[in-house]
């Protein structure tokens, strides 16, 4: 089954992880900025290569 995604949908959703990564370093310097997209990138392959293989 193929599922189909609006582009308004996307959009919406970029457009909130935007608004919530912008509210999370709001008052961070920029060295505390960037460890901190670097601590959630990390996070985000570790998550990424620990997720089980569906087949």
């Amino acid at each position: 089954m193929k599922t189909t995604t609006s582009k308004l949908d996307i959009v919406k959703k970029m457009r909130e992880i935007r608004d919530k990564l912008s509210l999370e370093i709001m008052d961070m310097s920029w060295e505390q900025e960037k460890k901190y997209l670097e601590n959630q990138l990390a996070e985000l392959k570790l998550r990424k290569h620990r997720k089980p293989h569906v087949v």
